[in-house]
């Protein structure tokens, strides 16, 4: 089963996504009058070390997007990191200190944290259904419902949480559904025309195929695809669909999706299957426990 794992972020890819983010706080600019609280308060040139502290368990993502947050307003401000991205950390870690202007400090503040409680909410996620099916050869993947976006961002940090990224869109694998199937009338026909428009380059493209019932498996199975997706069955159903498919198949990598839980994700792990893929991680995940506190200021 060949898994594609990516701790790369490239932050320079995300800089207008940063930009769009905090000009939605400065009035549609760059401009660090447009804080007119911060402004209208502040000295200039106010001089301020603050921490990011952890007020929560889990694993934190997203530190160098929220420095490249910071540093789109100042380049100046010293952003000191304690801990790296896919590490776990505890109730009350420090997680980096800052020192700089206290003005872009403080006017960056919210977006960095935005940025940085999201990506590391997800992460915190992956890792309480990594944790939950440890020891069953079961990996945990995500799906394409994420934020607009935002999609290579959260699959990223999917990654940082110890899950492992599925399709990153509709380009890198074919992935023939129910609405396919209704569309041609029917899986195999579906599969057979991908199979006779693919260009002999085109067929190092994964293909994946969506099943909801036994039935489907055998005509399904004829193709060879590269993974099946068990769809929606019930622990029952599904662990008689993997022992068939590894009977008929053994190559075939072995998905399971449908609404999955920390409640339920055991269950479906222990059938045997090979991944289970959880909407969840990126379209549910609770924002992580972060607190921004300034320490001292000088004149």
């Amino acid at each position: 089963m060949r898994i594609e794992r990516s701790n790369h972020l490239n932050v320079e890819e995300y800089n207008q996504l940063i930009k769009m983010a905090l000009t939605e706080d400065l009035g549609g600019t760059i401009d660090l009058k447009e804080d007119i609280t911060t402004t209208w308060t502040l000295k200039k040139g106010l001089q301020a070390e603050a921490k990011i502290i952890s007020r929560q368990d889990g694993v934190i993502a997203g530190l160098e997007i929220a420095k490249s947050t910071f540093h789109c307003l100042d380049p100046g401000i010293n952003f000191s990191i304690h801990k790296n991205d896919g590490e776990f950390v505890r109730l009350n870690d420090p997680i980096a200190t800052l020192n700089g202007n206290a003005h872009p400090l403080l006017s960056a503040e919210r977006t960095a944290l935005n940025f940085l409680q999201h990506l590391s909410g997800i992460a915190t996620a992956t890792y309480s259904f990594v944790k939950a099916v440890k020891g069953t050869k079961a990996a945990i993947t995500d799906t394409r419902k994420t934020t607009p976006g935002w999609r290579q961002l959260e699959k990223w940090a999917v990654v940082q949480g110890g899950g492992v990224n599925h399709r990153m869109g509709l380009y890198d694998a074919v992935l023939i559904k129910e609405n396919h199937a209704v569309a041609i009338n029917g899986l195999p026909l579906a599969i057979d025309r991908v199979r006779t428009v693919q260009t002999e380059k085109q067929r190092t493209i994964p293909i994946f195929v969506e099943v909801e019932t036994l039935e489907q498996l055998d005509p399904v199975l004829k193709y060879r695809p590269d993974r099946i997706m068990l769809d929606n069955m019930d622990t029952d159903t599904l662990h008689t669909a993997v022992k068939y498919i590894r009977k008929s198949a053994p190559t075939i990598t072995i998905e399971a999706t449908g609404g999955y839980s920390l409640s339920t994700i055991r269950e479906a792990a222990e059938t045997g299957v090979d991944l289970i893929s959880v909407g969840s991680l990126t379209h549910s995940a609770p924002a992580f426990d972060l607190t921004l506190l300034f320490k001292s200021a000088i004149d």
